[in-house]
């Protein structure tokens, strides 16, 4: 697939007859990946659909106003992030759960998930992620499955490098005690 640069994407949809053409070149650019983002999140396939596609509504409506002070890519990304978070931060109240019933209920999704239960190292690692407190979490799959650079998960969440660098490293030891102890 032949990808888009931003400017290419952004001059598309600037003009009403080539918007509908430049906003699905954007979904099509970007869709798998933000998928994959929202679903190590909130763990469970259908919320991840129904957060992108509230991602793709949110960048539709705000993508004239886009003042380019970062990447599109980096834009949809903090979008999704900030989607997650609402979500998870809904469950917990929805439902009047403390997070470790959150986490023990995602976990349970992940035993039964058909595209993880015949590799067991993914399935212990992502339940040794949903171990994680929420940040560490975040930034813990941003860094290891992303590869993201410190600088842009900085400005995707806000949080200056030096708390991004802690809160990895944090999260890769409770990782491995989790794996070493289970």
């Amino acid at each position: 697939m032949q990808e888009f640069s931003d400017r290419e994407i952004l001059d598309l949809f600037s003009k009403e007859d080539t918007r509908n053409y430049a906003f699905n070149m954007l979904v099509r650019q970007y869709q798998q990946r933000l998928y994959w983002h929202i679903r190590k999140m909130v763990i469970v396939h259908d919320d991840a659909d129904d957060l992108l596609q509230n991602v793709f509504i949110k960048a539709y409506k705000g993508l004239l106003a886009f003042r380019e002070d970062s990447k599109i890519y980096t834009w949809l990304y903090k979008i999704a992030t900030n989607e997650c978070i609402t979500f998870l931060n809904n469950k917990k109240k929805r439902f009047f759960l403390p997070i470790v019933d959150v986490e023990s209920q995602l976990s349970n999704h992940l035993e039964n998930d058909p595209h993880l239960s015949s590799d067991r190292i993914q399935m212990k690692l992502q339940q040794a992620i949903l171990t994680l407190p929420e940040k560490q979490r975040l930034v813990f799959n941003m860094k290891y499955f992303d590869e993201m650079k410190y600088e842009e998960m900085s400005e995707i969440l806000g949080t200056s490098v030096g708390a991004l660098k802690a809160s990895y490293h944090h999260a890769v030891k409770k990782i491995e005690e989790f794996i070493k102890g289970n």
